[in-house]
């Protein structure tokens, strides 16, 4: 598995296994193993999506070595400040059941019940001082963001004492956030594109359809090359053993420049939610 090298030293693999709507259970806990079996070697789960524990037993019950395995969660909204935070980063460990989490974000930077007189702010900079203080004790090996807008990013830079190492926002062909990736490269923040393949809206697009009969390859996989020569990390979600394996085969071929280019322009692909807006 190929690696990127976050700003820290910590590298991280290059593709993820993202666990998003994979219910806690049995469910989870087979999609997780079968990922660490074809050769998966990151898994994303968040408190959120309750299903940690699930995550966490396919990962003890593997014959892999913890070391070997690069595993990122989120602290949500109800968790948002210094004390709360502190505790939230417990319970995933418990959950999880492991000593240290890889990688940990926060998961969104302006809940609903945040957002009178810009509490956000003040919220974001207890939250992170709790990560700070969990990373500096060896119980995360890497801190970053989620759905963090360029906004949101200056106002934790304005306090932060280490700069997020990830952003993890959505990015897809079609979805390219050029304003926000060039910003995050600025503060050499590494782009983690959650839902790569658009939610599966890719999938009816005759453009995408086009090259993938070009190169020989399915519409998931030139989407997640796609995400790969945009230097981004692509976190795709399955339950099906077969596509879980193929969305591991995207290093084997390139796409041209003139490509990119068209799947950067594609229309009709979903785009990343306002943070600011949304309902939760």
């Amino acid at each position: 598995m190929e690696q990127y090298q976050l700003s820290n030293g910590v590298n991280i693999p290059k593709i993820g296994f993202g666990t998003w709507q994979i219910p806690e259970g049995e469910e989870v806990y087979k999609s997780v193993t079968h990922a660490l079996k074809v050769g998966y070697r990151h898994v994303d789960t968040a408190q959120i999506y309750r299903n940690e524990v699930g995550v966490g037993q396919a990962i003890a019950d593997s014959d892999l070595a913890r070391e070997d395995i690069f595993l990122t969660t989120k602290i949500w909204n109800d968790k948002y400040d210094y004390d709360l935070a502190k505790a939230s980063i417990e319970e995933s460990l418990e959950k999880l059941g492991v000593d240290y989490v890889d990688l940990l974000l926060i998961h969104w930077p302006n809940p609903k019940a945040q957002r009178e007189q810009d509490a956000w702010k003040a919220g974001n900079a207890a939250t992170w001082k709790a990560m700070e203080e969990a990373y500096r004790a060896g119980k995360v090996r890497a801190i970053g963001v989620s759905n963090f807008m360029i906004h949101h990013l200056e106002a934790l830079l304005e306090t932060a004492d280490i700069k997020p190492h990830v952003n993890q926002v959505l990015l897809a062909p079609g979805c390219t956030q050029e304003n926000l990736v060039a910003f995050c490269r600025q503060y050499d923040i590494l782009l983690e594109a959650y839902s790569p393949l658009g939610t599966g809206s890719i999938f009816s697009n005759p453009v995408a359809q086009e090259l993938a009969a070009k190169y020989g390859k399915s519409v998931a996989q030139v989407a997640l090359r796609w995400s790969l020569q945009k230097g981004f990390l692509p976190l795709p979600k399955s339950v099906t053993p077969e596509n879980i394996e193929a969305n591991l085969q995207i290093f084997d071929f390139e796409l041209s420049a003139d490509d990119v280019d068209k799947l950067d322009k594609l229309e009709g692909i979903k785009s990343q939610k306002n943070p600011d807006e949304v309902d939760y």
